[in-house]
């Protein structure tokens, strides 16, 4: 019954969404896709770790976590994943704890683990500081934490592995250099795209899908070669781009929402959680694969989440129905193909949506999103109203950013108007109201923009 309430409603919903390194060792599962254009992706990942929030090696800011942690929720969740769609690979995060917990649990999760990678070519990896590690941990700290880390995934793996990406919530730009030119790791999941108001550290101001990022910040693209890193960057969890508009929690929703089962299915129920997951999920296949030539949706369901896995089960099982040609590789797998195919960012990413009428997904709205090396764009109009179309995010990548040099959780790029809304200056505008200098950039990309009426 579920899956044919989820096809009625998709059928309406669905209508306005609008060099790869060597794989030795890389164990069964469907072969890695020839490129990146003309292809639909899927990545997941999960979180292992023993405390909630693991801010350093030996300090947590939240609950112990060794109950939800278990062998049979190890295998309850490959088996999930396999069962629905055979031949995906995903990517597993220890914590720094997890790694080098030496309970029964743990040293049997930790053999799971590297026996999924040798059957289905799991990707294996290290996450410092539990998504926020720069908010607690000096730069210096941080490249320590990826060193010793990485070496104990090695180690635990064997035969000279190494992990093909590095989950980190958000790292920074000089911990991002330090692994491509130092452990030679050039994937990194090192940006929550719009993160504000919520958990322990904010990140707004980033591109939503890959890019090079700059020495200045890790949420500005590189400039040139002066500022490039050879580390792609990728966002965290796919959402939804009107909810994600939202500061925090604003209005009572949360700006999260998109993919993720705790802003879907732990907060509206299988359902309408899975309405909203897949809803999210069609805006890049269809509509976003017709604008950019090729599509990612990524996904991280942490381990110890108290969610039903069926709800992953379903959501798997109606991608595989809707798009039998989506490629599900690990994290790394998937920035490599990026990587291969742009060697700077020459990317000129567009997306649109209208509203699921979900949460913060307001129905009546459609937001359009253009991303490039120089800026990045947001348009919002009520459609239904046909009201006219305003500017609610600019972000000009050409000026100068900085990222803090204390320890913070204050880490966004903010631009000269802001989704968020969280200033004075961020209230939405019409688009001849940006600077000179803003609008000599969108004329450079997009001319019709300024002549739409």
């Amino acid at each position: 019954m579920i899956k044919k309430n989820l096809l009625i409603l998709l059928t309406f919903t669905f209508v306005w969404c609008g060099s790869l390194s060597s794989l030795k060792g890389q164990g069964r599962g469907e072969p890695a896709p020839a490129g990146l254009m003309g292809n639909r992706f899927l990545t997941l990942n999960t979180i292992i770790r023993v405390n909630q929030i693991e801010v350093s090696r030996d300090r947590n800011e939240g609950m112990d976590e060794r109950s939800e942690h278990t062998p049979e929720r190890v295998i309850a969740f490959r088996e999930a994943v396999s069962s629905e769609f055979p031949g995906a690979r995903i990517t597993w995060a220890f914590s720094w704890l997890a790694l080098h917990d030496q309970t029964e649990n743990y040293k049997k999760i930790r053999e799971l683990v590297v026996g999924y990678h040798h059957k289905y070519g799991d990707d294996i990896t290290f996450i410092p500081g539990a998504y926020f590690a720069n908010a607690y941990n000096t730069r210096e700290q941080v490249n320590k934490d990826l060193h010793d880390g990485l070496a104990k995934v090695s180690e635990i793996v064997g035969n000279g592995f190494r992990p093909k990406s590095v989950v980190a919530g958000f790292l920074a730009a000089e911990n991002q250099q330090y692994l491509a030119e130092k452990e030679g790791i050039h994937v990194c999941q090192g940006n929550i795209w719009s993160q504000f108001s919520i958990d322990n550290q904010d990140g707004d101001g980033a591109v939503s899908y890959p890019f090079y990022p700059s020495k200045e910040h890790f949420c500005k693209p590189a400039q040139g070669k002066d500022d490039f890193i050879d580390c792609v960057n990728l966002d965290g969890w796919t959402m939804d781009f009107l909810s994600a508009r939202r500061d925090g929690f604003a209005d009572g929703f949360n700006s999260r929402m998109g993919v993720g089962p705790i802003e879907t299915l732990m907060a509206y129920g299988k359902l309408t959680g899975l309405t909203q997951m897949l809803y999210t999920t069609a805006m890049h296949y269809d509509r976003g694969f017709e604008l950019n030539g090729f599509a990612w949706v990524t996904n991280c369901w942490e381990l110890s989440l108290p969610i039903d896995i069926s709800g992953l089960k379903d959501w798997l099982n109606e991608i595989k129905r809707n798009w039998p040609d989506v490629k599900f590789i690990t994290q790394g797998e998937f920035g490599l193909l990026w990587r291969d195919h742009y060697k700077d960012n020459s990317f000129n990413y567009r997306f649109e949506l209208k509203g699921s009428g979900i949460g913060g997904s307001d129905s009546n709205l459609k937001i359009r999103w253009f991303m490039n090396k120089d800026f990045r764009l947001a348009l919002i109009k009520d459609w239904q109203k046909n009201r006219r179309e305003n500017v609610i995010d600019f972000t000009n990548y050409n000026l100068k950013a900085e990222e803090p040099k204390d320890m913070t959780r204050k880490w966004s790029l903010m631009g000269e108007i802001n989704q968020k809304q969280s200033r004075s200056q961020d209230k939405p505008k019409v688009i001849n109201k940006i600077s000179p200098d803003g609008l000599a950039l969108i004329k450079k990309y997009y001319p019709y923009l300024l002549t739409d009426k």
